[in-house]
């Protein structure tokens, strides 16, 4: 724990609970900061790919001889130039880096190209020629399994049929629903880019915008058949992830074209390319039946959950867990049977974004708990807190909550929170805005709730760990760890923890890399504030002890008496005053790896203490929606959620409206439209994501503090939370608006003017 028993300090650099300014933020928004696409080698060559027009075919034969005529053009590669192992994947090795005989998805690599030149690259990459024989595509994920198989590993990638409590129990009430989640893009603003410079040794360097350098590394060096120390990544200026860059894009491509021209090579993806080139938020149809007592008590919930995961298994398999485990939300629930799949079709792959599989299912179990007390004449924010969760209660995988659960308190906070959204009577503030196309007469309002939850950290016994050093010499601190900053806001974070722990003002962070520290994880899963945090204050109590020790046997003090405050060694009795720089002449470093308390996998009935942690989030939403259009504005969205304890307030803020923005798109906007295997809509022209015009003001009604066991300042991860609830409450607010039932997001005009399908 952190010394605290010299209350006063005078350092003005922000710690623990105060707001601090990310150091990014102003060179992001004049212009300077410096992104993996601003990546450059005055020996560089640049990298492109050839990527498959078809979701399904086999490759007959590919000729490559008038593409290396093409002046400039230091390198053409294809499958069988792929030194090590063909195949790599976040979890599966299942994913070639270059097709060989078949193709699985549009967009699939097949070829790669390194020239001088971009404009050399285009050409090379369209003399290229390639003799597909066209497959039918699998498509529907709801028939897969009924198909011939896609990929050597079956179309099933993992079925979890969760069965918990009696199952011959009968509801004196039941609701039932069919329920669709379309597929959403991170729809980060920095596209993948990187660049591989070849080390003399036959290393190589690869810097890269990712969220795991540590995984990145042993993918990308199985594949170049080396070993991983020959294989250094180090973090670039990520322009934004949500999930997006868990898996490998242009890693193995960059190091390849790297080892075989020796020089360095760079690449970026196109707006168009970045679409087909990382994995999108996986599109679910769900069923659901609800059952429960006449007083609102839940008894039952059934649920059948199919996930598309396209052509590769990606972070399926979790993400289907997730979606079982926190299938019915966070309610008591005695008995339920819930069977999650996920499979594979010739649709784009799928894997992390931001909620995890509990955005769809979120989606879905607050369609039914309205549905539920419509069917029961009773308040739906009543029927939540009648059913809410709380510490001690067993979850659906039967595991009790040991930790926080304030759900009452995060529902009664925002449910209750007064609104300010007006009636709008200026034109430009309705549905249709700058096009004037409906009058207030036009428009119904609506409004409606929604509460989301799920589990923060790795689960299902992985081995999760995050390593950190600390460094201590002549007053300043140097924190080392591979965590991925990818605007999360732990450089932050890790400096006011520093800050907490050793009484300084000064903190350096080292470069991300693998090439000095171990893994820190993914920055996934809301778990860096957690795990790397955890680490870094670790290492900094190791250091303040090993310090305080040594003062101690030089000064003849006891070592209990003395604390560290404002860059000073003091003594609580007094007589003693050392200078921290002085004191670290000779400096102090430690080096810890973190971890958090064991996990298991789920047995075959889904049953099992596999979560370490949980958050829980409630979102209101108020809408405006012109019936005749079709239109919908949010007018506005309110909040509360389960935060732990807040380490900084202005990026918790920033976290929440962040996330909100991510929920109001999928709830009325963003749908990658795949038809027949093909994105339809790859750029930002037509896949639209909410602008500063789209999003209405976010009112945070509460941050319900109750510090976690176990975590570093009883903090709890923030960033998913919001995604989860907030498409949910859209949702909700538009049947409430419109009388409609709409099972599905994103909600699109045709589904409000013509619900029953007649467009």
């Amino acid at each position: 724990m952190t010394d605290t028993r010299v209350a006063a300090r005078t350092g003005t650099a922000p710690r623990i609970g105060e707001s601090a300014r990310r150091p990014d933020g102003a060179p992001k928004t004049s212009g300077s900061f410096a992104f993996s696409s601003d990546l450059w080698h005055d020996r560089m060559l640049w990298g492109g790919t050839l990527r498959s027009p078809h979701p399904s075919a086999r490759i007959r034969s590919i000729q490559i001889g008038a593409a290396v005529a093409v002046t400039g053009v230091h390198a053409v590669l294809l499958h069988d130039d792929v030194p090590g192992q063909k195949e790599f994947g976040l979890e599966h090795r299942d994913q070639p880096v270059l097709a060989g005989d078949i193709v699985r998805y549009e967009g699939e690599p097949v070829a790669i190209v390194a020239a001088d030149h971009p404009e050399a690259v285009r050409m090379a990459l369209e003399a290229i020629v390639v003799d597909y024989e066209v497959l039918a595509p699998a498509v529907d994920p709801m028939t897969v399994e009924e198909v011939e198989p896609i990929h050597p590993d079956g179309n099933l990638i993992r079925r979890i049929h969760l069965r918990h409590g009696d199952q011959d129990v009968v509801g004196d009430v039941q609701v039932e629903g069919t329920y669709e989640v379309a597929m959403q893009d991170q729809a980060f603003l920095g596209p993948e880019s990187g660049m591989a410079v070849p080390a003399d040794d036959g290393s190589i360097d690869l810097y890269v915008a990712t969220q795991w350098l540590h995984s990145d590394r042993d993918q990308v060096a199985d594949c170049l058949g080396l070993e991983p120390g020959s294989v250094r990544l180090t973090l670039a200026g990520v322009g934004g992830a949500f999930g997006a860059r868990e898996d490998l894009s242009l890693h193995v491509h960059l190091c390849m074209l790297a080892q075989h021209t020796d020089r360095p090579v760079k690449m970026v993806y196109s707006r168009e390319e970045s679409f087909h080139g990382h994995v999108h938020r996986h599109p679910a149809q769900m069923w659901y039946r609800h059952h429960a007592t006449s007083d609102g008590t839940l008894v039952r919930v059934e649920a059948r959950l199919v996930l598309d995961g396209g052509a590769y298994a990606s972070s399926s398999s979790a993400v289907i867990a997730n979606a079982t485990c926190f299938a019915a939300g966070p309610y008591r629930v005695p008995s339920a049977d819930i069977d999650g799949a996920v499979v594979r079709t010739n649709n784009p792959p799928c894997g992390a974004m931001r909620g995890f599989g509990a955005v769809q299912t979120c989606y879905a179990h607050e369609a039914q708990m309205d549905k539920l007390a419509e069917a029961l004449g009773m308040n739906p924010i009543e029927l939540r807190l009648h059913n809410a969760l709380e510490p001690g209660d067993e979850l659906l995988t039967g595991q009790t909550i040991t930790g926080t659960a304030p759900v009452a308190e995060v529902i009664r906070s925002c449910a209750e929170h007064p609104s300010a959204a007006a009636i709008a009577l200026d034109p430009m503030e309705l549905p249709g805005g700058a096009g004037r196309t409906a009058g207030p007469e036009d428009v119904v309002r609506g409004e409606a709730f929604a509460l989301g939850f799920k589990n923060l950290l790795f689960s299902e016994g992985f081995d999760d760990s995050s390593e950190a050093a600390c460094r201590l010499e002549g007053g300043v601190a140097t924190i080392t760890s591979a965590c991925a900053e990818v605007g999360q806001g732990f450089v932050t974070v890790a400096q006011q923890i520093t800050r907490e722990v050793l009484g300084v003002e000064e903190v350096v962070m080292a470069p991300a890399t693998t090439a000095t520290v171990g893994s820190a994880g993914s920055t996934s899963a809301s778990r860096q504030t957690w795990m790397s945090g955890g680490a870094v204050k670790e290492a900094c109590e190791k250091v303040r002890v090993q310090l305080l020790e040594r003062v101690a046997a030089q000064q003849g003090a006891d070592v209990s008496d003395l604390v560290l405050v404002d860059g000073r060694i003091v003594s609580l009795a007094g007589g003693l005053d050392i200078d921290l720089a002085e004191a670290t002449a000779e400096p102090v470093e430690a080096d810890v790896v973190f971890r958090h308390a064991q996990t298991w996998p789920l047995d075959d009935d889904g049953q099992g203490n596999a979560h370490v942690s949980f958050a829980f989030s409630a979102h209101r939403a108020i809408v405006d929606v012109d019936t005749g259009l079709g239109l919908v504005k949010v007018v506005e969205l309110t909040t509360s959620q389960d935060v732990g304890r807040i380490l900084n307030p202005m990026q918790v803020v920033g976290q929440l409206e962040g996330g909100a923005a991510q929920g109001v798109g999928l709830a009325v906007m963003e749908e990658v439209l795949v038809v027949d295997g093909r994105i339809r809509n790859a750029s930002f022209t037509d896949y639209l994501v909410p602008t500063a015009l789209d999003m209405p003001p976010v009112e945070i009604a509460a941050l319900i503090e109750q510090a976690e066991p176990g975590a570093p300042f009883g903090a709890k991860g923030i960033g998913e939370p919001p995604s989860i609830s907030s498409t949910a409450a859209v949702a909700a607010a538009i049947r409430v608006a419109t009388g409609l039932d709409l099972p599905r997001v994103p909600v699109r005009p045709t589904d409000i003017v013509f619900p029953e399908g007649e467009a």
